[in-house]
């Protein structure tokens, strides 16, 4: 593989813009159960490029084209909602939006037909069945390789925050897993899906890259499935860490904050390498308690050693970004994530919603709540 070819890529001048992908299921209108419909919407679609396969063929991703502003990716994806919803009504289905659906069964999937797809069901075999997951990726342009790296470095850090605020998968499989984000365990069963260790350079990144290929480990550099890691197709780093929201609301507040992490951090690495460093096993841990547990769990800032309830941490994440948001212009998504704080995220409104009326009206829930308007 070329290296050079892939500098080339991170050197162009985009000034932070967003890309955002949504993954959704798709789900038969009256039951809410998921069928498998993807051919069908491929079929139709107006814009292929905007449009994709996932794994299975009960799922449909999203793209938005290369966006300047955060207001101008949500307008994407509303658009892209809006023409699935629409088609939808001619060939029967919905979408339906949280981090795992939640009655579906491993057993009962069918595999897109595809050699990439064919490759990764090959390699994971029961497992790729049981990836019955819908997540949110955000790709914010970089500049520079070697900045891309440093910022991939030092933004670890934030990675639990990100999940804790969006959580929305507390059910798999028919049960109730324990978890605000059971979508996080799912997809943690697949390789290269870690939270990536501490990257020397953009060299040894590709070193990295050309040693999984020449090894058969992957077929090609996106297969290595990080919760953050450099693209070297697209010259962004992609935040891969957020269950998929029903809210577009929700999802404008993590474009902006992932966005403002980029653009804060792309000058403190610059003078100060200290960002970079980190306990990973610390991290590791706050990134379970992300999973797993409320806002009041007690974890430790893998950083700088601090013991805060998550909360705290979360809002320490906000200290950090502040001046790029209010720079950026999105400080308004600062109301969304007291929202959240105050009154649950998305996963605790299943949690609610399954308590009072049962998982067969929760599967309705999850079609009808769906957010199509900026």
């Amino acid at each position: 593989m070329s290296i050079e070819k892939y500098k080339k890529l991170f050197k162009q001048k985009r000034n932070y813009s967003i890309g955002v992908e949504e993954e959704f299921m798709i789900c038969d209108p009256k039951s809410g159960l998921l069928i498998d419909k993807a051919n069908d919407i491929m079929g139709r679609v107006k814009d292929k490029d905007r449009y994709s396969y996932e794994l299975l063929l009960s799922e449909i991703e999203t793209n938005t084209s290369i966006c300047d502003t955060v207001e101008s990716s949500i307008k994407h994806l509303s658009t892209h909602r809006k023409e699935l919803r629409t088609i939808g009504k001619e060939i029967g289905y919905k979408i339906g939006i949280s981090g795992t659906h939640p009655t579906a069964r491993a057993v009962d999937q069918n595999f897109v037909d595809s050699s990439s797809y064919n490759w990764v069901a090959d390699q994971l075999q029961y497992y790729a069945k049981r990836n019955i997951t819908f997540s949110t990726h955000v790709h914010i342009s970089v500049d520079d390789p070697e900045r891309a790296i440093k910022i991939t470095n030092a933004t670890r850090r934030w990675i639990p925050a990100l999940l804790a605020i969006s959580a929305n998968s507390p059910f798999f499989e028919g049960e109730k897993t324990g978890f605000k984000s059971s979508r996080s365990m799912q997809f943690g069963s697949f390789p290269r899906t870690n939270i990536p260790v501490k990257i020397k350079s953009f060299d040894s990144y590709c070193n990295l890259v050309s040693t999984l290929l020449e090894t058969n480990s992957i077929q090609e550099p996106r297969q290595i499935w990080w919760k953050i890691r450099p693209h070297l197709d697209y010259g962004t780093l992609e935040f891969r860490i957020c269950d998929v929201q029903r809210s577009l609301k929700r999802t404008k507040m993590l474009v902006a904050l992932i966005q403002a992490l980029v653009h804060s951090y792309d000058t403190m690495v610059i003078y100060n390498n200290s960002h970079e460093d980190m306990n990973y096993e610390i991290l590791n841990d706050a990134f379970w308690k992300a999973m797993r547990f409320d806002f009041d769990s007690i974890l430790t800032d893998c950083f700088d050693g601090t013991r805060l309830k998550l909360s705290d941490y979360i809002y320490k994440m906000i200290d950090t970004v502040h001046l790029s948001l209010s720079e950026l212009g999105n400080e308004d998504v600062l109301d969304t994530l007291d929202d959240i704080i105050k009154n649950g995220t998305e996963a605790d409104h299943q949690i609610d919603y399954e308590n009072k009326y049962g998982k067969n009206k929760l599967l309705l829930y999850l079609m009808n709540d769906v957010e199509y308007n900026v």
